[in-house]
């Protein structure tokens, strides 16, 4: 709540004009700050989540969403602390700066909001462990703000706009609405997030010339280890500007296959 804090209070100087628009001396960490707990584990030795109708599973569900939104905060400061120029030397304008403060302004507001929800239930963020494979995507990326751009906000951020729906609909099923509202706030915002990602992703490319979509695929191919998924939600991601001839062409076959098959086999 500390880093809640401060990000709000930072967020807020800079849109007053408080603070200098101009790089840092200071090199960004390695790895940002984080508190004690929760106990980070690699994905694969996470527990298997329970489903969302018990307590307990609705606990562990906000649980990794509001470890989700602290790695959002660390993301959105560092693409700010650690790409002071663009790749084609000149420096990122203020405009840019603008976005990813908003964007670490939103990403706090949403810890918060899921913090109180965990309240609510007699929980806290720390009480459960959580996987360390968030911030892999920064380290990845820490030389090439153009990669930084294609995976976060473009994939991982973009899944979250796949996902949420669902996961809304089956907290109102429980008849969680209060949490139901929460996740409603975050995948609303989420799309200015991914609009900001394809935004400077788009100016980054045309500089240097190429085809903005294919190099966002070749970039992803490259740096993210992984399957694009779906079922894609196609109406969040066009309302960030991200149609589907960008990223349909990186769904695996079998995906498709699968999906076509299901459908034929499915009753009317």
């Amino acid at each position: 709540m500390e880093k809640v804090r401060l990000t709000q209070a930072y967020a807020a100087a800079w849109r007053a004009g408080l603070l200098p628009d101009r790089p840092s001396d200071l090199a960004p960490p390695d790895r940002p700050a984080r508190p004690a707990r929760p106990e980070l584990k690699l994905p694969r030795d996470m527990p298997k989540r329970r489903k969302a109708g018990s307590v307990a599973g609705r606990v562990a569900l906000l649980h990794a969403l509001a470890h989700i939104e602290l790695n959002a905060i660390d993301l959105a400061w560092d693409i700010v602390a650690r790409f002071p120029t663009f790749p084609d030397g000149t420096p990122a304008p203020r405009a840019f700066k603008d976005d990813w403060v908003k964007v670490a302004d939103e990403e706090a507001k949403h810890h918060a909001l899921l913090a109180r929800r965990l309240a609510a239930l007699d929980a806290a963020y720390g009480d459960l462990p959580a996987h360390d494979g968030l911030w892999q995507a920064s380290e990845v990326t820490a030389h090439d703000l153009a990669a930084r751009l294609a995976l976060v906000p473009m994939v991982l951020e973009a899944r979250g706009l796949d996902v949420t729906p669902m996961m809304i609909a089956n907290l109102k099923k429980v008849g969680d609405e209060d949490s139901a509202a929460i996740l409603q706030i975050i995948h609303d915002e989420e799309i200015g997030h991914v609009a900001a990602g394809r935004h400077w992703f788009g100016v980054i490319a045309a500089a240097a010339g190429g085809a903005p979509a294919e190099h966002w695929r070749a970039l992803v191919r490259q740096y993210f280890k992984g399957d694009i998924k779906r079922p894609f939600n196609d109406v969040s991601r066009a309302k960030a500007n991200f149609p589907p001839d960008w990223y349909e062409p990186l769904a695996p076959v079998e995906t498709i296959l699968s999906r076509r098959e299901s459908e034929m086999e499915r009753p009317d």
